[in-house]
């Protein structure tokens, strides 16, 4: 049995999906702060999948949850980048601790296997781009990464500890159906109400990289299959980046407007946001994984999934 943390989210429940396909029995599990239960009416339809919707910040209940189980997928945490210096606590508890939170169920339940995802922003403001798994860490520069790496630290410490098997997926910004979080989520929104203007967080020249989510998924299935190590770390990324210049050309070209750009200045949107992510693909590429999708193709499909269910900003307002 899986246990897939998040499983109501964009990734987690793309993901279920995926495991119910091959075949696994999955338990997945939420508290619907920011999940969909409409991402899961294929899951809840089959009998290999239960649903537990619960908070991750409850270890005694976490404990009982992961019963029975032999791998776990921890995807559930606040990604909410942009407004961590307004709620410092909120990466600290639902990204950190529900972390710990999650080894100790698994040691509880001896469960040796865990696959996280992380963040290519634990690089913070590098200088060596692209950036590979072993380049020298910077300073942090938001409260999510510096978050997520105390995770990764913990993972790799049972790991040490307790004989646990960790894989730790450093993601670019993943697209996709059942994308509901990010720069296109907000720029799709934001040119529905007024196609006339889109206000631009920075200069519209930072330099991002994203990731289809199918991509995502058979990388992280590549790993777990090919990498044997105590502790496996990969970057998952496509070899290139574009400027949010691009990305705001490509949704407007794909809505059919043209609407006047105002920039709010500066040489990124927020405090802690990254003007430049690009990263070193080679060792999940050496394993045989390759990106189907480009960058602007996995643009195009948020943009068209977006645009076929309007129900998503409903829910998340």
């Amino acid at each position: 049995m899986i246990i897939v943390t998040g499983c109501a989210g964009f990734i987690g429940s793309t993901l279920v999906d995926r495991l119910l396909a091959d075949g696994e029995t999955v338990v997945g599990i939420d508290n619907f702060s920011t999940g969909q239960q409409r991402f899961l009416e294929g899951a809840l339809a089959n009998e290999r999948f239960r649903l537990i919707e619960g908070d991750l910040l409850d270890l005694d209940g976490l404990k009982g949850w992961c019963a029975g189980g032999h791998t776990v997928f921890h995807l559930a945490a606040n990604a909410d980048v942009r407004f961590g210096t307004e709620h410092p606590r909120r990466d600290l508890e639902q990204n950190t601790i529900v972390t710990y939170n999650v080894l100790e169920a698994m040691r509880a339940n001896n469960i040796k296997c865990i696959a996280f995802s992380s963040t290519g922003s634990v690089y913070g403001d590098t200088d060596q781009i692209p950036t590979p798994e072993a380049a020298r860490f910077p300073i942090q520069t938001s409260l999510y990464a510096a978050s997520k790496l105390a995770c990764e630290g913990l993972i790799a410490a049972y790991c040490e500890g307790f004989g646990f098997q960790g894989y730790i997926f450093r993601f670019v910004s993943i697209l996709g159906e059942r994308y509901t979080h990010g720069h296109v989520f907000d720029f799709y929104r934001s040119l529905s109400t007024d196609p006339s203007t889109l206000r631009v967080l920075g200069d519209g020249h930072q330099r991002k990289s994203y990731l289809y989510i199918q991509d995502c998924l058979d990388a992280i299935f590549v790993a777990l299959d090919k990498a044997k190590d105590k502790v496996n770390i990969f970057n998952l990324g496509v070899d290139g980046y574009v400027e949010v210049n691009d990305s705001i050309a490509c949704i407007c070209q794909r809505l059919g407007v043209s609407p006047r750009l105002e920039y709010t200045g500066g040489d990124r949107g927020w405090i802690g946001d990254s003007p430049f992510i690009f990263l070193d693909t080679k060792k999940i590429r050496s394993l045989g994984w390759a990106p189907k999708l480009g960058i602007l193709e996995g643009v195009e499909r948020t943009v068209d999934f977006l645009a076929a269910n309007p129900w998503v900003f409903e829910a998340r307002s």
